[in-house]
């Protein structure tokens, strides 16, 4: 067995923070919190640098993956020595997408990721769907990403348990409408899969939408170990590969899966 383990944190923001200048400074806020908990890796919601319900804005606000967005987070990670996931809105060329970066604390990217599923709305308007899967190997962890619609899709966290995943992270903008998307069907994700399942999201309101709250981080035994309400928060867990191991072993999903 292996005894990696690793402390992970949610930075659960209200949505009607202004992005920019001022939610680099509550980011760095939270980083100071984090690094009092020994955290090792932090996770900010979907199209967190950006704002998520910008609307046409959004083509002035996209910025390519190396811009000064991922200038800014790099500058963190390294100061508070903390890996950062956060979201934020990417530029290529003409494409936009709904992207999610993990930089680590020596300022390297781990991670880059496209949202693959855009629900009708806003996202289909403006973002393309991205192609890949994304997997990184981090302190002894499988790492996965999805970001929030991605996740509502069975297969698409299967997949990432099939490469090896044992966390999967989750930046999200759920609305305050979905309580139990939140509540009951994201630990699923987690539970029918064997793997840790980090969910950050938004509360508060930003142009009108409201957010659930709820960020949580669940085990891969289906137990949510914290669980943020609905004001600003920062909840922080330890995620034990032992637990993974033991979780798949119980119960083999991923194993008699196969062929199905």
């Amino acid at each position: 067995m292996s005894h990696a383990q690793l402390m992970i944190a949610v930075a659960q923001v209200d949505a009607s923070r202004p992005a920019g200048a001022e939610r680099m400074q509550w980011l760095a806020q939270q980083l100071q919190l984090a690094k009092g908990q020994g955290v090792e890796l932090l996770v900010v919601p979907e199209l967190f640098a950006s704002g998520y319900h910008t609307g046409p804005q959004v083509e002035q606000i996209a910025e390519a993956a190396d811009g000064p967005i991922a200038t800014a987070i790099m500058a963190l990670a390294q100061t508070y020595q903390i890996a950062i996931h956060y979201g934020f809105a990417e530029r290529e060329g003409q494409a936009l997408y709904n992207a999610a970066q993990c930089i680590g604390p020596l300022g390297s990217v781990l991670g880059h990721y496209r949202k693959r599923l855009l629900p009708p709305g806003f996202e289909a308007t403006y973002f393309t769907k991205g192609s890949e899967t994304s997997v990184f190997k981090w302190r002894g962890f499988n790492i996965g990403m999805l970001i929030c619609y991605d996740a509502e899709f069975p297969e698409l966290a299967r997949k990432l348990a099939l490469k090896g995943a044992d966390i999967i992270l989750v930046p999200t903008a759920l609305g305050s409408q979905w309580g139990w998307v939140a509540q009951q069907m994201m630990p699923t994700r987690g539970y029918e899969n064997g793997v840790y399942f980090v969910y950050a999201n938004y509360c508060g309101a930003e142009n009108n939408m409201a957010f659930l709250g709820e960020s949580f981080i669940a085990s891969p035994l289906g137990h949510v170990a914290i669980r943020a309400g609905s004001e600003e928060a920062l909840i922080v867990a330890q995620v034990s590969l032992d637990d993974v191991h033991t979780a798949q072993k119980r119960l083999p999903y991923l194993q008699d899966c196969q062929g199905l």
